[in-house]
């Protein structure tokens, strides 16, 4: 009884990761996307409320981990030079 429990505990766990890193694939690509759009835009050019979430934006994806950035735009092919990070 405790090896089956265990095996379905083990097979609802790899469930479980497998919607996690499904999901985790789905936001790098929207941080990707996000990271190269903030990248490409002036924000001088903006209506003041777009600026504003322009903005919100910005500091959101500059609060990320370098790795995590580096996988976000690696997932969208962003091309990103040495000193860009």
């Amino acid at each position: 009884m405790s090896d089956k429990l265990n095996t379905q505990e083990v097979a609802m766990l790899r469930e479980e990761l497998e919607i996690l890193m499904n999901e985790r694939t789905g936001l790098l690509k929207v941080v990707g996307a996000a990271a190269v759009l903030v990248a490409n835009t002036d924000g001088r050019n903006l209506p003041p409320e777009a600026a504003e979430a322009a903005e919100m934006l910005s500091k959101c994806v500059n609060d990320l981990s370098e790795e995590t950035l580096r996988d976000a735009l690696e997932i969208v092919h962003a091309e990103v030079g040495p000193g860009d990070l």
